[in-house]
């Protein structure tokens, strides 16, 4: 091995992947790039797209004398692609085209395909398709040497297993294997090309790893070769939160520690072979998932070096084709060996049973089709040897559907809504594991896709981008320069923000139409009979003109925001401003009094402890109606974890604290959290604030919060306002007594600041590149605090197709300091513009001079053009 060499690198290729010219030239480019890097390529490849499955389709028919038209496609298949990389197939291939043909004439003579015959034709799939890649790379100038898997790996022999699993679905020994690198090394070749899902036994025979094998051939090499890593190329960039096909808002897991990724592949990922990992696991071996359609992503990486990202679920999986076994049988309540007698007939028939409950009367298991042949004849002896016993039957189609992450446990009080999806499901087993590394519910197997949407959409659909979850599948597929993308104001400013960036970087930038275009749209619902716009969301004088503008009034939680209100605009009533304090000192009720302005209480204890401060006064109540939303715990008000409000079971204590205070309740409050765009929401809060206010007979205001959210993503769904005007018109239709109020802070402002930063540096740390601003958390804190999600542009290279995915960091010194995890960006290069999007709500507002650093200045974008200071 060279003195410089980093060692042996596995590269695993499945069969999209290696089925067009192409995708091997893909293959090159990677083998080349890591050649480049330092490392000894070793490939692993699978046999031709739909292959496989032809040559199972090939010996169903020889048994019927009627394989040749299917033996002829697979021929041509395996030409036609010769032919586009320049390689003479037919010649290249007769050994195998032969062979095929031979063993399809024996299995019609003999009308029987047994274990053994099927291992050596399926084996035929990955020996022609890597026979083609080895001659491809040899003409495209590389000094390949193909490799017989065969005579790599050797099957551990098990004289007890049936016939079927000896040689389909086999395992391999892979411990380290100095010989096996020796003879590498005796080749003197630089790359080596062999096949994924075939080994050989004891006796020399072709055995099988079981369909998707080739991850855990792979596996197996690199764990022998002690490769530095294992790189695992399949037509998705990773492993996500739920199957992209099913879910397109489901995101890409970018960190995953061995077991979890186990347990995501286990509980039905297809992306990854469950086998694959142990080996990679026990050696240590990094474990990279790509993709050939879109290299340049960086994917999943497996491996121990996982930061602990706390107790949180991380993906929905489902498995369908379970089968249960349910066993009933009164005299098995302590009776001693019974379950030892009813599993043993399961190893007698060659089953494996996956998930297990049990009470005193019965034992239910599930039974998975990856693991398991599970035909009708199997599945009836199975039932006739366990009634011996029990009563048994099979339920049949099932399918398990999963939650999958770390310390479930602790976390099950939040996962209540969860249950909901549950509803009027037959749920026939619960199983949570040990490990507690995830929660099934085995349920009829028509029901999954349903279910794993809807348990997606209330654990993920408003969870932002960060360090674990990456990108969502629609964004993968469909990039921000989409045609049907709307276009956003700053992408017709985009030549005055460039200009300004020369000589004022880092900047935020206010887009006037923008403010006053979401203010209006506000002052549109016709349901809503007042505004109070949450001055926390951004105090800029600029902005807080804007909307007065606009007629809307103000909600602030401390009196520094009151009187910063009153300082700008000293002639409004005072009735236009909405104090919302939280856990506040006793003055700062008596001062929000002697403003004038209406004053919230979101606790009990300063009506007990100082009833005379509210002795003959009107006072707001903040209510907790006990569950919140928003895609953080951190921005989701309400719920037993949140510090907001009165319970709904403290209300009467409430009534009585008033009452003895001589205070007046007339008005209910709530907020709920936060980028919420469930258009009913703030209907269902009025009614509930409703029906808890009924027994007060005093409550004339009704006041739902805000949380509005906005389409932060480029062709992200916009929150439909005139559908929640709409739910608040029936809630007004049922309740004309009382007037509605609303508190939009995010809403006007989020969508027209954006944050300017300048490129300082670029760095690549092992496989992580960087990129590095001017400016960082103590500008905009939102993405380290909890993991908001603002979109992010190269401004100065806005047309240039993405290139490379990095992580967008700042000059702060803390790890926390990223703006933006997993990228994607054009070739960025120091002086470039970068722009920061969504960024005029808790940006400038929450900023702080932490490192002794300024926060980005505040600018205002007028509909003329100008940018002057916002002031």
């Amino acid at each position: 091995m060279p003195e410089a060499s980093k060692g042996w690198l596995v590269l695993k290729y499945g069969g999209t992947s290696v089925s067009t010219r192409a995708r091997w030239e893909t293959i090159e480019a990677v083998v080349r790039s890591r050649m480049a890097e330092g490392f000894r390529p070793f490939v692993v490849c699978s046999a031709l797209s739909g292959v496989s499955n032809a040559l199972e389709t090939l010996l169903a028919d020889a048994i019927e004398g009627k394989h040749e038209p299917t033996l002829q496609k697979i021929q041509q298949q395996h030409r036609e692609l010769g032919a586009a990389m320049g390689v003479d197939a037919a010649a290249l291939l007769s050994e195998p085209f032969s062979e095929l043909e031979r063993m399809a004439t024996g299995a019609h003579l003999i009308r029987e395909v047994s274990p053994k015959l099927k291992a050596r034709v399926m084996a035929l799939g990955e020996i022609m398709s890597t026979l083609l890649g080895a001659a491809f790379f040899e003409r495209r100038g590389l000094s390949v040497a193909w490799a017989d898997a065969r005579r790599m790996l050797r099957a551990t022999d098990d004289a007890s297993a049936h016939e079927a699993r000896q040689y389909l679905s086999a395992n391999c020994d892979f411990a380290p294997d100095a010989a096996l690198e020796a003879a590498l090394d005796a080749t003197g070749k630089q790359v080596f090309l062999t096949q994924g899902f075939i080994a050989s036994n004891g006796a020399g025979e072709t055995v099988l790893l079981g369909r998707g094998g080739s991850d855990t051939s792979a596996a197996y090499f690199a764990a022998k070769l002690g490769a530095a890593r294992l790189e695992i190329w399949t037509d998705v960039p990773g492993m996500f939160t739920a199957n992209p096909r099913q879910a397109p808002s489901a995101r890409l897991l970018q960190q995953l520690g061995y077991d979890e990724a186990q347990e995501i592949a286990t509980t039905g990922a297809k992306v990854l072979h469950p086998r694959c990992i142990e080996p990679a696991h026990r050696y240590g071996i990094p474990l990279h998932i790509r993709s050939t359609e879109a290299p340049e992503l960086q994917g999943t990486v497996i491996s121990n070096d996982t930061p602990d990202f706390g107790a949180q679920v991380k993906a929905i999986s489902a498995r369908t084709g379970i089968t249960l076994i349910t066993m009933d049988a009164v005299g098995m309540w302590q009776q001693v060996g019974f379950l030892a007698d009813v599993f043993a007939i399961f190893k007698r028939n060659g089953i494996s049973v996956d998930l297990i409950t049990t009470s005193e009367t019965n034992v239910t298991v599930s039974l998975d089709p990856m693991a398991n042949a599970l035909d009708p004849e199997t599945m009836a002896v199975l039932l006739r040897d366990l009634n011996g016993y029990c009563t048994a039957r099979e339920v049949a189609p099932c399918a398990a559907v999963s939650l999958v992450g770390r310390r479930i446990r602790s976390i099950l009080d939040e996962l209540g809504p969860v249950f909901e999806v549950f509803n009027d499901q037959n749920v026939y087993m619960l199983s949570q594991a040990a490990s507690d590394l995830n929660l099934t519910f085995v349920v009829d197997e028509e029901q999954a896709q349903r279910l794993v949407r809807s348990l997606h959409a209330q654990l993920f659909g408003e969870r932002g981008a960060d360090a674990l979850f990456g990108p969502t599948w629609k964004e993968l597929s469909a990039p921000p320069e989409a045609a049907d993308a709307p276009e956003r104001w700053w992408q017709r400013r985009r030549a005055p923000l460039l200009a300004f960036a020369a000589h004022a970087s880092p900047a935020y930038v206010y887009d006037e139409a923008t403010i006053t275009e979401a203010a209006r749209t506000l002052k549109g619902f016709t349901a809503v009979d007042r505004m109070f716009y949450s001055v926390k969301a951004n105090p800029n004088p600029a902005v807080l003109r804007l909307l007065r503008g606009q007629g809307i009034g103000f909600e602030c939680v401390s009196p520094g925001e009151i009187a910063h209100v009153q300082a700008l605009f000293p002639e409004m009533d005072p009735g236009d401003i909405l104090f919302t304090p939280n856990f506040a000192p006793r003055r700062e009720y008596a001062e929000a009094y002697a403003a004038g302005v209406h004053v919230t209480l979101d606790n009990l204890y300063p009506l007990e402890a100082w009833p005379e401060a509210f002795a003959g006064r009107d006072l707001m109540v903040r209510v907790d109606p006990g569950r919140g939303r928003g895609h953080h715990k951190y921005v989701r008000t309400a719920g037993a974890q949140s510090k907001f409000g009165v319970s709904p079971g403290e209300l009467p204590h409430l009534k009585e604290a008033a009452e003895a205070a001589g205070a007046r309740i007339v008005g209910f409050h709530a907020h709920v959290g936060s980028g919420i765009k469930l258009a009913e929401t703030w209907a269902e809060t009025a009614m509930r604030l409703a029906e808890l206010a009924e027994p007060f007979g005093t409550v004339r205001v009704i006041d739902v919060g805000g949380g509005l959210g906005v389409a932060e993503r480029p062709g992200a769904p916009a929150l439909d306002t005139a559908a929640v005007d709409q739910s608040l018109h029936a809630f007004k239709a049922a309740h004309p007594e009382v007037a509605l109020w609303m508190e939009p802070g995010r809403f006007p402002v989020a969508t027209a600041g954006v944050l300017l930063a300048r490129v300082t540096q670029l760095k690549q740390k092992g496989e992580v590149r960087y990129v590095g601003v001017d400016t960082g958390m103590n500008s905009l804190i939102r993405p380290a605090l909890y993991g908001a999600f603002h979109e992010i542009v190269n401004l100065t290279r806005l047309d240039a197709p993405g290139a490379i995915t990095a992580e967008i960091v700042g000059p702060i010194c803390e790890t926390g300091d990223v703006l933006g995890h997993g990228r994607l960006l054009p070739e960025t290069h120091e002086g470039d513009v970068l722009l920061i999007g969504t960024a005029g709500a808790y940006g400038r507002a929450m900023s702080s001079h932490y490192n002794l650093r300024p926060p980005a200045a505040e600018y205002l974008l007028r509909t003329d053009g100008t940018i002057t200071e916002a002031v």
